[in-house]
């Protein structure tokens, strides 16, 4: 369908080169964007271009810490020069954190605040004026199942996706005369690097899934769907929603 083709636009995918982030760069590309992987560790980001390009996908690779101005700008810089322009950001790039929160460090509090919520205001900022020349665009930010919940061991991370929402309310609104769609997407219990430790722990993980209605965890893939929507003329009219896909976890 013509209101879901991607063909012509480019998407930043922040840390697109594994887990959630590389199944909806992996969605985008099928739909027929250009990608451009960003992330931290070269060599993640290598073997994830390999892959997209074994698909006769058409990627960019871009090794950046979000949480660096100057790494974001360079990124912009380079992403205008493979392809012309700017017309997709996911903001996906994340880590996590914790501990007793009456014992938190501030050192992993600024690191993961940093990360999982400075970098997508100063990467939808770098964006913004690339988005709004072309005459409109989507940003998609991730959040997580934190982002509603609490959480008594990981409250930056829990602190940080809730800030997602809020943020992403906030551009919505505040860009939606230049028709810049800004909505987030809020991942469930997803099979992922990060998640591996809630996988092993089988009191947990069973915890897990009895409360889950389709009794099991996602796939990194099963995002690209909703990603494909949030970036495409198919999302025109949506604008600051927060849309979980977690298999009903939310709603129980």
């Amino acid at each position: 369908m013509k209101l879901f083709d991607l063909k012509g636009k480019t998407a930043i995918v922040t840390g697109g080169n594994g887990g959630i982030g590389l199944g909806i760069a992996r969605g985008l590309s099928e739909a027929g964007a250009n990608l451009v992987i960003v992330g931290r560790n070269v060599q993640k980001n290598q073997k994830a271009v390999a892959s997209l390009r074994a698909e006769n996908r058409s990627c960019l690779g871009l090794t950046c810490d979000v949480s660096r101005k100057e790494d974001i700008d360079r990124c912009i810089e380079e992403t205008l020069t493979e392809f012309g322009r700017i017309d997709i950001l996911v903001n996906n790039a994340g880590v996590s954190g914790g501990g007793a929160p009456e014992k938190l460090q501030d050192q992993v509090w600024d690191e993961v605040l940093d990360i999982n919520l400075k970098s997508v205001l100063k990467f939808s900022q770098a964006v913004y004026p690339h988005l709004k020349s072309a005459g409109g665009g989507k940003i998609i930010n991730i959040g997580s199942m934190y982002s509603i919940f609490g959480s008594p061991t990981v409250s930056p991370y829990a602190a940080s996706k809730g800030g997602v929402i809020q943020l992403t309310k906030s551009l919505a609104v505040a860009w939606a005369r230049q028709n810049i769609q800004v909505n987030a997407l809020l991942p469930g219990w997803i099979s992922t690097e990060m998640t591996a430790p809630a996988m092993d722990n089988k009191a947990f993980y069973e915890l897990i899934i009895a409360r889950t209605p389709v009794a099991r965890f996602g796939k990194p893939e099963e995002l690209a769907g909703a990603a494909v929507f949030l970036a495409s003329a198919a999302s025109d009219f949506v604008t600051g929603i927060s849309l979980p896909v977690d298999g009903g976890y939310s709603v129980t």
